[in-house]
């Protein structure tokens, strides 16, 4: 259904909507093209820095389907983990997308079938990390995830010099702040020097990862963190000047320390002591409940339709369903007040939603989800989160559509990836 169509599903919602609901408020559909200069009129306040888009990725379908076409996986293997010069880069660049639902990770799996089998099998290796990542986020409630290691952290802010006049760390810092996006390399040096080396607390590095990553997620961002730092599995990964040369060769020749680097050497390991696992890394009791819904029963006619920040594809579960519902997305003013993202994911979300505006009624809220999608009629995609279920507890929709899993959810122990794979009951 285009924009500016009518439908018995659109009208109806009209005659029930008052125009404010508690202290929310319906904002105008953004043009595509003005997304900086409507994330600039309708959330500044709850930006931190300007509000700029990414350097390097675009939001949308349209801009999600492109990059999927594109992705060659032939090298991945071997190249993924290249850093420098970016034209050796082997990283497919899909996690944005993958992470808010415009690829799904079974489309992603299939997209590689007729790769060379070792690039595909790396390649589908990393989808089932995102899987694991969402299992143990989903089955934990929120907390620590895989956390088994306490990890000492100084209380105090890192030293603002800790990176002064490192290559390579120019060269990382500025892909996190101009683009909202780097190779997974990347992400493990940045975390180990911040952790592992200089001693300051993880959860602060995946905040700021987390304020920053077109991708983050509290899912992926806090495991990958947890991994680093040695938090989940007990050792740490120690970063030096070795895998620079190895990963970015050239950056340390026009270094200014490079004949005094600061990390010639591996750090020391962290003294760690284990604690006791959270609930859930051992076994699910409830793997359904972790799993959601296996199909949608409509308690009552759907007039429509819940979008998330998790599933913003035109193949979300929900939009296929109730194709000539118009679409809601509701801005969390409290939860954006508290996070306080770069403008960077407000404005890639905002192109999501430009773009799908551009396919079908969507209607864009600012205030709280629960006062906006009370009522009735409101059909949704299950979404292994725990704020989601959170409100979705609270809104009540009429209908709750299956979650695109890539692998189900299942009982058996997770406290490592390997652990979680095998109890998965199959190797996909």
């Amino acid at each position: 259904m285009k924009m500016g169509g009518t439908s018995r599903y659109a009208n109806a919602y009209r005659r029930s909507l008052p125009h404010d609901v508690g202290m929310s408020r319906q904002l105008p559909v953004p043009r595509v093209g003005d997304e900086e200069g409507w994330v600039r009129e309708h959330l500044s306040d709850l930006v931190d820095g300007e509000v700029k888009a990414s350097g390097a990725i675009r939001g949308g379908q349209e801009a999600a389907d492109t990059a999927l076409n594109a992705f060659d996986v032939t090298g991945y293997a071997a190249d993924r983990s290249e850093v420098y010069p970016i034209g050796r880069r082997g990283a497919s660049r899909l996690s944005p997308y993958i992470r808010h639902g415009l690829i799904s990770l079974p489309r992603a799996w299939s997209s590689v079938a007729h790769g060379p089998a070792r690039d595909v099998s790396k390649f589908r290796d990393e989808l089932l990390w995102q899987e694991y990542a969402r299992h143990m986020y989903a089955r934990t409630g929120g907390t620590a995830s895989s956390i088994r290691y306490a990890v000492t952290a100084r209380s105090a802010p890192p030293d603002p010099n800790w990176i002064e006049g490192m290559a390579c760390f120019d060269l990382v810092v500025g892909e996190l702040e101009q683009d909202g996006w780097m190779v997974n390399q990347s992400r493990m040096w940045f975390a180990s020097h911040w952790s592992v080396r200089h001693g300051h607390g993880w959860r602060d590095g995946e905040d700021l990862f987390f304020r920053h990553l077109l991708d983050g997620s509290r899912a992926a961002n806090r495991l990958g963190w947890q991994w680093t730092v040695g938090a989940g599995t007990g050792k740490a990964y120690g970063f030096a000047r070795a895998q620079v040369e190895r990963r970015a060769p050239g950056v340390c020749g026009s270094c200014a320390l490079r004949t005094a680097c600061p990390i010639q050497s591996y750090p020391d390991d962290p003294e760690l002591q284990r604690v006791p696992a959270p609930a859930g890394v051992l076994g699910d009791p409830d793997p359904n409940a972790t799993a959601g819904p296996d199909e949608a029963i409509p308690t009552e006619s759907v007039n429509r339709v819940w979008i998330t920040a998790e599933s913003l594809g035109d193949d979300d579960p929900a939009m296929s369903a109730h194709s000539d519902a118009p679409v809601t997305f509701v801005f969390d003013e409290a939860l954006l007040g508290r996070l306080r993202l770069t403008g960077k994911r407000l404005v890639f979300l905002t192109e999501c939603l430009a773009d799908l505006a551009t396919r079908r009624e969507t209607q864009i809220w600012r205030g709280d989800p629960v006062d906006v999608l009370s009522g009735g009629g409101v059909a949704t995609t299950y979404a292994p989160v725990p704020g989601w279920r959170r409100r979705a507890d609270l809104i009540k929709p009429s209908a709750v559509h299956p979650w695109p899993w890539l692998v189900k959810p299942h009982g058996g122990a997770a406290g490592s990836f390997s652990a979680w794979r095998k109890n998965a009951g199959r190797d996909r």
